[in-house]
């Protein structure tokens, strides 16, 4: 498809406007011709040419004609010819001419996208898709422009409307890479099909043969085609989310962090899932003394998927509740002990696998890899598949032994049915943690409201990601669900944390600074930021773009 930015779609409505008004004006010449012809027949009347067309007209558009009834109204032929003039005027005027109007005017209200961009040193994403919208949230929260190559007019219409950067053409042309200036970009981003990112590989290494190129593939095999069609890096977001599944379903059975992010030497981020029965399980914030813990900070917290940065010293902990804190592994770890359940801590049993596509695999090979017993589940009969059935039937659940189970690890790719396994988990064994995957971020809150007890979206761990690719930022933990990011702040340089209010207006919490090689983990409200440092902030992806906004 040529960059068009709508222009061709109003040539070929102004065409076939041009050709109905062709066809009316030659049925009406036609009419004229018989009317002609039919009086002088009939009625015995020698009419001219000119004002049988009047007459015509007259009756397509119901104007009225009184002048002419005499000559026909003892004379049927020329009743029944009035007549059919009057259904085919009317059929002619008034139902079929909307139908070619209203697109023109429609089209001529519309705000088309644009057909090229002028950005430079930005982020050229081919075609958008959720992974696409998660990535432009971290170039966003990062101040890196971006713009989207989008062959479908409508949708690249819909997405100009909602201010994305977006322009109208074919990602697999060359046509419509130069016009997004690939040749001056930081990268250029192949976000479709595994096929169809060949085809754009291609097309961006001819476009801009200087420019980096990343591919992203839902099937591993087809890596090393896209290397060879020229992408410089090749990036399965899938994969990723397998294994971040599989390492919470192995630390959620035990005291051990395991996925805790290291910020330093002695120093991690971890997210803590609260587990029903567990000590802190119906207390407040300030009740727990999680808060007084020396050495731990708690800088957030996920309350049935919506996150809170600080979470108020009155919020109640719940059984969902994933808290999210910064200290030395020590104290970590003696904190993860208050978030686990004793029925939970010591329960045997197997983790169920739900689903046996490229998430699913990811996630069985891991819990092999880490010594931890598995039983998967999937609707067909393949190898590696233990029990064949739907997740969501509860005989299938019944087979897999679920109320024995350590958790049920839900790798599904439709979250409306990941919803309703949640549910049936929940209800056949309530006990058994449910650790679901998202497709879309929008599924997150359904799922814990649903009963799940860890939620990851494929479309947030994509976006980081790619975003930790293409930028060669250090985003630590693409798969965590909240953003740590080092930055620095100019904005800062001379202030405390406390005078520049850092929390209140951002949401988002310094947790560490790197100051002349050596990580300071000591920050409280008094610290005071000096020109080279590099701050650690923690936040969701829209604090962290308000925080650059602020203080970059």
């Amino acid at each position: 498809m040529s960059i068009s930015g709508g222009g061709s779609g109003l040539s070929k409505a102004k065409q076939r406007l041009g050709r109905y008004l062709a066809g009316a004006a030659l049925l009406m010449l036609a009419f004229t011709v018989v009317y002609q012809w039919a009086v002088g027949r009939y009625a015995g009347e020698d009419m001219s040419f000119l004002l049988a067309l009047h007459f015509v007209v007259e009756t397509f558009t119901t104007n009225g004609y009184g002048e002419q009834t005499g000559l026909w109204l003892d004379s049927p032929p020329l009743l029944l010819l009035s007549i059919v003039m009057q259904l085919a005027g009317v059929t002619t005027v008034f139902l079929t001419l909307p139908l070619f109007i209203v697109p023109l005017v429609e089209d001529a209200l519309r705000t088309a996208p644009p057909s090229e961009s002028e950005l430079v040193e930005h982020v050229v994403i081919c075609t958008f898709t959720p992974r696409g919208d998660a990535l432009v949230d971290e170039l966003d929260s990062m101040g890196v422009p971006y713009v989207v190559i989008e062959s479908d007019r409508d949708y690249a219409e819909k997405l100009h409307a909602e201010d994305y950067e977006v322009i109208h053409g074919d990602p697999e042309s060359v046509e419509a890479l130069q016009a997004a200036n690939a040749t001056d970009s930081l990268a250029i981003v192949a976000d479709d099909d595994d096929e169809t990112n060949a085809s754009i590989i291609l097309a961006a290494k001819q476009a801009a043969p200087d420019a980096r190129v990343v591919s992203v593939i839902e099937n591993p095999s087809v890596a090393d085609y896209h290397r060879y069609a020229g992408a410089d890096t090749v990036v399965s977001p899938r994969r990723l989310l397998g294994e971040s599944l599989a390492g919470k379903a192995t630390t959620s059975i035990s005291s051990a962090l395991g996925d805790a992010i290291e910020i330093g030497e002695d120093f991690e981020v971890a997210e803590l899932l609260v587990q029903r029965g567990s000590p802190v399980e119906g207390e407040t914030i300030a009740e727990s003394g999680i808060g007084q813990t020396a050495g731990v900070n708690v800088i957030g917290a996920w309350f049935s998927g919506e996150f809170v940065s600080p979470p108020a010293p009155d919020a109640v902990i719940d059984e969902h509740t994933i808290l999210l804190v910064v200290g030395r592994e020590k104290q970590l770890e003696e904190l993860r002990g208050l978030t686990l359940s004793s029925a939970r801590r010591f329960r045997r049993g197997t983790v169920i696998v739900a689903g046996y596509g490229e998430v699913g695999s990811t996630a069985a090979e891991t819990l092999a890899s880490a010594g931890v017993p598995h039983l998967v589940v999937d609707k067909t009969d393949k190898p590696g598949v233990d029990v064949v059935g739907d997740i969501t039937d509860p005989r299938t659940l019944s087979a897999a032994n679920v109320t024995e189970a350590r958790g049920v690890l839900l790798a599904l790719d439709n979250d409306t049915t990941a919803v309703f396994a949640t549910l049936v988990s929940e209800r056949v064994s309530e006990e058994t943690e449910v650790i679901a995957r998202a497709n879309e971020t929008e599924s997150i809150a359904k799922l814990y409201r649903a009963g799940a007890d860890y939620v990851l979206a494929l479309s947030t761990v994509a976006g980081r990601m790619l975003a930790s690719t293409v930028l060669d930022e250090e985003v630590i933990a693409p798969q965590s669900q909240i953003e740590i990011v080092r930055t620095n702040a100019p904005n800062l340089v001379g202030r405390s944390l406390a005078e520049a209010d850092v929390r209140a207006r951002t949401n988002c919490t310094v947790i560490a600074v790197e100051r002349d090689g050596t990580l300071v983990t000591e920050i409280g409200p008094d610290f005071r930021v000096k020109a080279q440092d590099d701050l650690v902030v923690a936040g969701v992806d829209k604090d962290i773009y308000r925080f650059n906004e602020q203080f970059g």
